[in-house]
């Protein structure tokens, strides 16, 4: 596994910390174009044998060596040699018998940082529990049932304070993919990084949701928000199986995805099956289970900020065993920043949603982002109170249960019903 995204080593200033940072909420009219999409120099390549390799390499101005294979399989990020445009090589290479799929190495933001909107300082760890969310969805409810003990929740997003009071306790030891290294903390300055805290924020909110559960940190964006598929797609294999030994359990249960992709890859979505293990029997060449206890983990997805009915990735791919998020406000409706449409699953609370960000301090945000992890956390519930259903059941049980707010997407998690209602899930 190699790092693709630029590593960043500035470390915030306890001064820098304690500024009180003016957040901008998400409104769909103030969208910006993310960063290019697709990594220069890099194709993502899909042979049908390992040994179709020098052949393809040489065929198509590629470095045979690969800068990095998926597991043992001839799934390959290659080099490429020449100045072509990986899309144009991509659609080339298509025709050849010997290319299962090629597909360039596409580069995405958060939702939160492509609508160029972060958060405002502001609370306590009291507002923090008490604030209009959990009751709403009927977390103390779902919480005298069960906290989510044994229950791991992998966080893929921009890394986390390890330190945070909300979080002590809480975290695994966890991986970081942007500097390839063991420590997947935060790293950025308060009001000069957009993304900077996201992480955290979105793991205090699992934490927030479902107390008892054990959060897996896993860095895949910087601190700009930035992420690629390749990165992603290494980081979903790992949550799976963090020590590399198949006879232990401690691979991911719950998977939150609080990030979104304008473009669609294959190797995204192939990956996200074998993490569910949504097909018993894949077709010869697909990626098998990645669990390896064939449990697979639910997959929960941020359904994007643009106010739009345009599918955003992985949501639109509509995976079984996973569920794709959108926002909801205090009047529990649709906030008219999340992104909507048949393909969004179910709502969460996602508007002016207060959680923690580095320094020990507190803050409010919005967007789909907000709105998934509190899912996730409503998914580690189901689990531990259900620990076999399969993710599928698990995602029809959240569904079948939830509450009926009308409007685009029109239902909204309930977690007490979740636990406590024959549903979907039975």
């Amino acid at each position: 596994m190699r790092a693709l995204l630029r590593p960043v080593r500035n470390l915030c200033a306890c001064a820098a910390v304690l500024a009180v940072l003016l957040g901008a909420f998400p409104h769909a009219s103030h969208a910006q174009q993310g960063p290019s999409n697709q990594v220069p120099g890099e194709i993502a390549v899909k042979l049908a044998h390992a040994g179709d390799l020098p052949g393809v390499a040489a065929a198509y101005g590629l470095d045979p060596t690969p800068l990095s294979q998926f597991g043992s399989r001839p799934i390959y990020l290659l080099h490429i040699l020449g100045g072509a445009s990986p899309n144009d090589l991509a659609s080339t290479m298509l025709g050849d018998k010997r290319v299962v799929y090629a597909e360039p190495n596409i580069q995405f933001q958060s939702p939160e940082a492509r609508q160029a909107y972060s958060w405002a300082v502001g609370g306590d760890a009291g507002a923090y529990v008490a604030q209009w969310a959990p009751a709403l969805i009927r977390l103390p409810a779902a919480q005298r049932i069960t906290r989510g003990t044994g229950i791991t929740v992998a966080v893929l997003d921009t890394g986390v304070d390890r330190t945070h009071p909300a979080l002590v306790g809480h975290l695994l030891p966890g991986y970081d993919f942007v500097d390839m290294d063991s420590d997947p903390s935060e790293v950025g300055v308060v009001g000069q990084d957009l993304a900077f805290g996201h992480g955290t924020h979105v793991a205090g909110l699992v934490a927030l949701a479902a107390p008892g559960a054990k959060i897996l940190p896993l860095r895949v964006l910087d601190q700009h928000g930035v992420g690629n598929i390749w990165v992603l797609t290494e980081a979903l294999a790992y949550a799976m199986n963090p020590d590399g030994n198949p006879a232990t359990h401690d691979g991911a249960d719950v998977i939150n995805l609080s990030l979104s992709i304008t473009t669609d890859s294959r190797l995204l979505r192939d990956t996200i099956k074998a993490v569910t293990c949504a097909d018993p029997q894949p077709a010869p060449g697909d990626i098998p289970c990645l669990a390896p206890d064939g449990r697979g983990a639910v997959v929960v997805e941020a359904a994007g900020n643009a106010g739009s009915t345009t599918p955003e990735y992985p949501a639109g791919d509509s995976i079984r065993g996973a569920i794709t998020v959108g926002a909801s406000t205090q009047g529990d409706s649709l906030a008219p920043f999340s992104n909507r449409g048949s393909w969004v699953t179910i709502a969460a609370p996602g508007d002016h949603i207060l959680s923690s960000v580095p320094g020990g301090l507190y803050a409010t945000w919005s967007g789909t982002s907000m709105a998934a992890p509190l899912v996730a956390g409503a998914a580690a519930l189901v689990r531990a109170a259900f620990p076999t259903l399969e993710p599928a059941k698990v995602v029809d049980r959240l569904v079948g249960t939830s509450a009926n707010i009308g409007g685009p997407v029109s239902h909204r998690v309930d977690t007490a019903a979740a636990l406590l209602q024959t549903g979907g899930g039975k």
